[in-house]
């Protein structure tokens, strides 16, 4: 395996809440993540809204400080960086947005902001500029006709393309991918799916992949991390956390997800209630409000990350392990008919 390129360790956020709330200890939106992603890795980050996936995005490119933990980018520790280690840094890493046109500027051709980072860190003299954005262009699939022209001109995923070139220009070999298609048509989605593949192929970029399109997830990704409230409640390789989710948040997740299998949409695991405060937080284990496994030791220890079934695949449940993975599983497939049945 390669070495690490990004590494988080005991990573931590918290956000004051402001306001007349001042005086309360604000939110956690990280809690103790521990993350690494080699060269070429993509890893899939999902969850519901709120579940603290854009922070880490942010906090792994150093747009945002961390609270607690460190994030070290191929072996420099960011917090800890000079002025100009970061300018150095920063040119290899780059964040591609949700939504490709509110983070194009209107007033400014897509050729003179593909050139933007390229002029930013000097890395050609201006007369080899235009050829290195034509060379970006036909890279994501355009035509270097359009760097003349608006972002208004282009369709949802030739703007996607475009802020995918506009990323590439600095070759960096980090990127975050903060809901890419989640704005796109079906077929598009698709189109820009195999664009990442592709580049990471031919790159060998590291890809931290947010959506939560589990399809494009389990696609795309090699790995992938599952948040809750801000807490990781199972990671491991994309097939044995699909095939076999080991914790009963992933399970319902995953049973949301839309199928043409019409036994698999009879599975549906519905979950009661309303996700928590995140200004008030349950104790214990964050999900047990909602878990319909909970016991009596769940509001008091916090699971820790636990193998299943001695592989890379790990869950942050007190009831799941080696011995018990089967039985969660029947379980989930039991509460999954009664819930179809009623």
């Amino acid at each position: 395996m390669s070495a690490p390129l990004v590494t988080a360790e005991k990573l931590g956020r918290r956000f004051s809440s402001g306001g007349f709330l001042r005086r309360r200890p604000g939110v956690q939106a990280v809690v103790d993540l521990n993350l690494s992603i080699a060269p070429g890795d993509i890893v899939g980050l999902v969850g519901e809204s709120g579940s603290g996936k854009s922070t880490i995005g942010r906090l792994l490119l150093g747009l945002i400080p961390a609270s607690a933990g460190r994030v070290c980018f191929d072996g420099d520790d960011l917090a800890r960086a000079s002025s100009a280690q970061r300018r150095r840094l920063r040119k290899k890493m780059q964040l591609v947005f949700q939504d490709p046109y509110s983070s194009l500027d209107p007033r400014r051709t897509v050729g003179r902001q593909i050139a933007d980072g390229i002029v930013i860190h000097g890395l050609l003299p201006s007369r080899q500029i235009p050829a290195r954005v034509d060379a970006l262009l036909r890279q994501v699939g355009l035509d270097p006709s359009a760097a003349g022209r608006y972002p208004h001109e282009f369709s949802g995923g030739q703007r996607q393309r475009v802020a995918l070139a506009r990323a590439l220009a600095t070759e960096p070999v980090f990127l975050v991918a903060d809901e890419p298609v989640s704005a796109l048509d079906v077929s598009v989605q698709a189109q820009v799916l195999k664009l990442f593949a592709d580049l990471r192929q031919s790159l060998g970029l590291a890809i931290l992949f947010i959506s939560h399109d589990l399809g494009a997830v389990r696609h795309l990704c090699d790995r992938v991390v599952v948040l809750y409230l801000g807490r990781v409640m199972e990671e491991g390789p994309v097939e044995a956390v699909f095939s076999r989710p080991a914790h009963p948040y992933t399970a319902a997740l995953m049973s949301a997800a839309p199928s043409l299998d019409v036994a698999r949409r009879r599975h549906r695991i519905v979950l009661q209630g309303d996700p928590p405060s995140p200004l008030d937080p349950p104790s214990g284990c964050v999900f047990r409000t909602r878990c319909p496994f909970a016991i009596a030791a769940c509001a008091t220890e916090a699971p820790q990350l636990t193998p299943v079934g001695g592989s890379m695949h790990r869950a942050a449940c007190i009831r799941v392990g080696e011995d018990t993975t089967h039985r969660i599983d029947d379980e989930l497939h039991r509460l999954a008919f009664r819930n179809n049945q009623s």
